[in-house]
């Protein structure tokens, strides 16, 4: 009996029910309905340390991810993300970039690299690995096209999937959603995600 596939959502937005909120449960909500199994981690709700910049993570030699002098939430979602086969990674722009929640986040998957003192850059752990699938879903002030094009919210967002080992296979920037308090998931956005799901378990 084959098991079920597992998708991992980690969602840097600071509002509940806000646009990134909405697009990420309409992704799952879609992966549910194809029998995947999905878990969401809100970041809000898991509180994790900044990153020290220490480099001990990096330290250590392998494929496996490293181990953080920090001793948090964070080894945790290290865990859910080695043990998901796809990704979907989230984040509203704020100030032209991911929040500082995702960012925090994103800067602690230095456990990923590996960078011994006395070379001059790191190499990513999971280079030589099979690719997971994943998509990226961000939303913003400004249409979506000048989103995507402006602002640093999709390139972070990208550098972390790379980071974790996943290979980009779609993505969605929800744009205008900021001239409602409690905007609504445009209909352009819906009918986008549609075709994201199917992609993560092809």
């Amino acid at each position: 009996m084959n098991e079920k596939r597992k998708i991992l959502a980690i969602n840097g937005s600071y509002r509940d029910g806000g646009a990134t909120d909405q697009a990420v449960n309409a992704v799952l909500d879609d992966l549910r309905a194809m029998d995947v199994e999905v878990e969401h981690i809100k970041l809000r709700e898991h509180p994790i340390e900044f990153c020290l910049n220490c480099r001990e993570c990096m330290q250590q030699p392998g494929e496996a991810p490293g181990h953080c002098v920090r001793h948090d939430g964070m080894a945790e979602i290290v865990e859910k993300i080695e043990g998901a086969d796809g990704y979907v990674l989230a984040a509203p722009t704020n100030f032209s970039s991911v929040t500082a929640l995702f960012k925090r986040f994103s800067e602690r998957l230095a456990v990923y690299g590996y960078w011994p003192w006395g070379k001059n850059a790191p190499v990513f752990r999971k280079s030589k690995l099979p690719k997971k699938p994943a998509i990226l879903v961000s939303s913003c002030a400004a249409p979506s096209l000048l989103g995507r094009l402006t602002y640093g919210t999709n390139r972070n967002l990208r550098i972390a999937a790379k980071t974790m080992g996943g290979k980009i296979v779609g993505s969605i920037v929800a744009g205008l959603v900021s001239q409602e308090r409690k905007p609504d998931l445009p209909r352009r956005a819906q009918r986008k995600i549609k075709r994201l799901a199917p992609r993560l378990v092809a």
